[in-house]
């Protein structure tokens, strides 16, 4: 996620959000999932022209997007300009990594209106305690993509050998992502955040999201130069690279706030290597997401995971941070 606005509301409110999010996800199980969207190129994009840098043999991430054509009248948050102009940023910030981002499409068609706002994944049902860091957290307790979610991806996402490897931005209206917060004492609460980007990544996941959607990114709002510049590129960082909201010491948490580095909220487009820089930069070399064009122009893809691709995956080998887990409760409760 990138610059969410938290909405503050009583717990009665996010209840009631949940229990909409239920119905369209019981609406999903007895039969009405859409059918695969009609998808057509869009004639407004030189592809070629935005892949003219591209280099055989170097680092690559294909990328696709998709976006929807019937948006609600007032919705223009995201655009077909605004999202190739954060597509192009986001080459311009992973340039110097050696990685370059490939786009394969550009595609407009009409999906399902119930699919235009969608509730990311399912609440919560075990919070963080001090015991473990996030990361243990979540490959002991993933997070669960809603079958809302699933079904929206399952008819925007077309059928690919390469699924697995390559990266969709999909364009929607509101994609809400609900999680539990420290209320006082050992109580906790549920929030939802309304969000600019999401990236579904497997170090929340792990290996509970389908794997022919583990590419999904959605963008939401690309109004500002700020998210035009940014977003895209931190949302890619959180899949290739597999890190949540983290830079240097500063440890992961929802959202954090501070300049610096790409995957912080802020204005840092920093991709640091090393031990000291939480190994970003190598992570994102080893990702299953990247690959390079060989001689005969094949993909020699990277290794893919090993364990589904939870953050201490056995393919990052000493590649990895044992910070200590914390928490926000009274520790008198």
């Amino acid at each position: 996620m990138i610059k969410g606005i938290t909405l503050r509301s009583a717990a009665i409110v996010a209840l009631a959000l949940c229990s909409a999010g239920a119905s369209s996800a019981a609406e999903t199980e007895t039969g009405t999932a859409a059918a695969p969207v009609e998808w057509t190129a869009s004639g407004d994009v030189d592809v070629a022209a935005i892949n003219a840098d591209i280099v055989a043999g170097k680092p690559t991430v294909d990328v696709g997007i998709y976006i929807p054509s019937n948006f609600d009248p007032g919705f223009e948050k995201v655009t077909l300009p605004s999202m190739i102009e954060a597509f192009r940023a986001a080459k311009e910030i992973y340039a110097p990594t050696g990685v370059q981002l490939n786009l394969l499409f550009v595609r407009r068609g009409e999906i399902d209106e119930r699919f235009l706002a969608i509730q990311s994944n399912e609440i919560p049902r075990v919070p963080d305690t001090e015991y473990v860091n996030s990361y243990v957290a979540s490959k002991r307790h993933p997070s669960q993509m809603s079958d809302m979610a699933k079904a929206a991806f399952e008819s925007v996402i077309e059928p690919d050998a390469a699924n697995s490897r390559t990266v969709y931005l999909v364009a929607l209206q509101d994609v809400i992502f609900p999680f539990l917060e420290v209320a006082e004492g050992r109580n906790w609460t549920v929030k939802m955040v309304r969000t600019g980007g999401l990236s579904f990544p497997t170090y929340s996941y792990h290996d509970t999201i389908p794997e022919r959607l583990r590419g999904v990114i959605s963008i939401t709002n690309l109004s500002t130069p700020n998210r035009r510049r940014r977003t895209i590129a931190h949302e890619i960082g959180h899949k290739v690279m597999n890190v949540s909201h983290e830079y240097k010491t500063t440890d992961p948490a929802h959202e954090i706030y501070a300049e610096g580095g790409l995957m912080l909220y802020g204005e840092g487009e920093d991709i640091p290597s090393g031990e000291e820089g939480r190994w970003h930069l190598e992570r994102l070399l080893m990702s299953p997401f990247v690959y390079r064009m060989d001689e005969n122009g094949q993909k020699q893809w990277n290794a893919d995971y090993k364990e589904g691709g939870h953050y201490y995956d056995p393919l990052y080998g000493e590649k990895v941070v044992h910070f200590p887990g914390v928490s926000e409760m009274d520790p008198d409760w």
